[in-house]
């Protein structure tokens, strides 16, 4: 089951404390970004952050769930993401440990060939 824009659209407003929290479609599911990283999933209705170690030590207890079939587990957010500081702040947290993505190198084009 796909997630619904109006879910979406307010996980980012609840993340908005941490700063311009956007989503892109993926798959039929949503990837939510923070300057240039990918931060969380939402899949089925759900929020799925990225594990770090902060954000273990932010959240103690700690639920996982894997956000599709095959999927690393992360923190599954239920309840607290209707606390808008409690979710900024975890947000932060895990935005500030993560790795920036690396540099896309273009693809080479193949010139066609005459024969």
């Amino acid at each position: 089951m796909a997630s619904d824009q109006d879910f979406v659209d307010f996980a980012c407003d609840q993340m908005s404390g941490a700063g311009l929290v956007w989503a892109r479609k993926m798959f039929g599911e949503y990837a939510l970004y923070l300057d240039g990283k990918v931060i969380a999933l939402v899949c089925d209705n759900q929020l799925f952050v990225k594990p770090t170690d902060g954000g273990r030590a932010f959240i103690g207890r700690v639920t996982e769930g894997s956000p599709y079939p095959g999927a690393k587990p992360q923190f599954l957010v239920t309840e607290q993401l209707d606390d808008r500081d409690w979710i900024s702040q975890l947000i932060r947290i895990t935005h500030a440990e993560l790795p920036l993505p690396k540099a896309k190198t273009p693809r080479k084009t193949q010139k066609a060939s005459h024969a």
